[in-house]
């Protein structure tokens, strides 16, 4: 899967010069303009077949599918996938990108949510050497946010019925839903409708020691299970290989500020824990060491696994640093991986101050469904 992040993404929350021409605007009451929605027969309707392995080898295996009648919504934004010519994707899906996308990282997630998932244009891989050519990229990124809000508001007046709802993204969808939360939701009354804001793969920035400020001024960060109205930020990177000074993702260059990081499996833990996670069978071709054999036995049986305790991480904050330390546990004797993926790679070369960006998601993806399926029980705060 071709993910890759809008490099120095803070370009995107630049002002739009204001000789600036105002795109053509989506019509997102048209079914066609996206990419999920429930009931409807598309990626995230597609059965995802996973097969367990723990230490000893290829296990059980699974069928996850959409839930019936799930209580709560899960709007999400994809993240930079799009190869398209120019700065700004065009709305025509790809099943190599968008689709890809929303099927490894939403699919699953309709087992606890009714999902949601606009088509946007998107800032392109493109975008990414435009700005580290010095090219000025806030029209672009004006055309970007401005589709994930008019899918937004229409969500909000015609699909969502005042329900509880998880906002969902990774790299520059977790970048356009922080300023949506910035300027559409925070201090209006459908904040309290907002159960989770998963938004990892982008700095998320508060005050060094504090829960709450700098990216937001009302929404904290997540500090204990079940905690509803709050938000889960992270950026991987591997044990004993921190973000350097400067990194894209996990340094705050802000004075007196970090990156915030909340550990998904157990908000408010600084202690390494077990993450449940779910990897796709092909891994990532840009990984340290070659490709993944998952196991001694062989390929795997289908196209998605589940682990339960293959990787641990945990929270660190140190300074400007916020990150989410990822190590992978080995079990002497056993048949299964110690490897993962995660980093990513252009050129025949890992981006330095990126981290394990690719990953972000798979390592805690079981852990964030039961996040989603704890607030939904728990219901809104009263």
């Amino acid at each position: 899967m071709r993910i890759l992040i809008l490099a120095a993404v803070a370009t995107l929350a630049t002002s739009v010069p204001a000789q600036a021409q105002t795109p053509a605007s989506v019509d997102y009451t048209s079914n066609a303009n996206w990419l999920c929605l429930p009931g409807a027969r598309d990626i995230c309707a597609v059965p995802l077949a996973t097969t367990d392995l723990p230490a000893s080898g290829y296990a059980a295996r699974s069928t996850a599918s959409p839930a019936a009648a799930p209580p709560v919504d899960c709007f999400y934004v994809y993240p930079t996938v799009s190869h398209d010519p120019g700065l700004n994707s065009d709305l025509v899906v790809s099943d190599s990108e968008e689709r890809l996308a929303a099927q490894n990282q939403l699919a699953r997630f309709a087992s606890v949510c009714r999902p949601f998932a606009p088509i946007y244009r998107q800032m392109t891989v493109g975008a990414i050497t435009a700005v580290m050519t010095g090219g000025d990229v806030s029209a672009a990124a004006k055309i970007a946010y401005g589709d994930v809000s008019a899918a937004w508001r229409q969500f909000l007046k015609s699909r969502n019925a005042a329900r509880p709802f998880v906002l969902i993204g990774h790299s520059q969808g977790s970048l356009l839903l922080q300023q949506l939360i910035a300027n559409e939701i925070e201090g209006r009354p459908v904040a309290k409708r907002m159960l989770l804001a998963i938004i990892p793969g982008y700095n998320t920035l508060v005050p060094q020691g504090k829960l709450v400020g700098g990216s937001f001024k009302s929404t904290p960060l997540c500090s204990r299970p079940a905690q509803s109205g709050c938000v889960l930020a992270w950026s991987s990177y591997r044990e004993h290989n921190p973000p350097p000074e400067g990194a894209l993702f996990g340094y705050a260059s802000a004075p007196g500020m970090t990156v915030a990081c909340t550990n998904p499996a157990s908000p408010g833990a600084s202690s390494w824990t077990k993450f449940d996670s779910y990897w796709t069978r092909s891994g990532w071709p840009s990984v340290p060491g070659g490709a993944i054999s998952w196991s001694s036995q062989g390929p795997p049986p289908t196209p998605f696994l589940h682990t339960s305790d293959l990787v641990s991480g945990r929270c660190i904050n140190d300074g400007p640093r916020g990150y989410l330390s990822i190590r992978t546990n080995v079990v002497p004797g056993g048949r299964r991986t110690d490897r993962i993926g995660g980093e990513v790679g252009l050129m025949g070369f890992f981006l330095p101050g990126w981290g394990m960006h690719l990953n972000d998601i798979a390592e805690v993806q079981g852990d964030l469904i039961k996040r989603i399926r704890e607030v939904s029980r728990a219901g809104l705060p009263r």
